[in-house]
């Protein structure tokens, strides 16, 4: 899969040189997964920037899942599992507020 830097990623390119190469490496290596195909890696990675609220990452991520060939009912499916789990946090949570 060819591995694509986030814009940040290239920025730190020219704010830090020296320690841009590490942070290019841990993105190629987490994104050039094995036992995931390129379509369920973006699945997986939109559904947890959808989960941290990194609009411009689910909007890139997105279109990376489309063009590996994910479906819109795939995009919808994987949103939905990551509002699931992040939502869950919250209902825990508040159960606090009652005795």
């Amino acid at each position: 899969m060819d591995v694509k830097l986030p814009w940040f990623v290239e920025e730190l390119r020219k704010r830090d040189p020296d320690f841009f190469p590490v942070v290019k490496g841990v993105v190629e290596s987490a994104m050039q997964t094995r036992a995931l195909d390129a379509k369920t890696t973006y699945l997986v990675v939109l559904a947890l920037d959808a989960a941290k609220n990194a609009e411009q990452g689910v909007r890139v991520l997105a279109g990376q899942a489309r063009e590996a060939g994910a479906s819109e009912e795939e995009i919808r499916e994987v949103l939905r599992l990551a509002y699931y789990v992040s939502g869950m946090d919250v209902i825990k949570t508040s159960l606090n507020a009652f005795d």
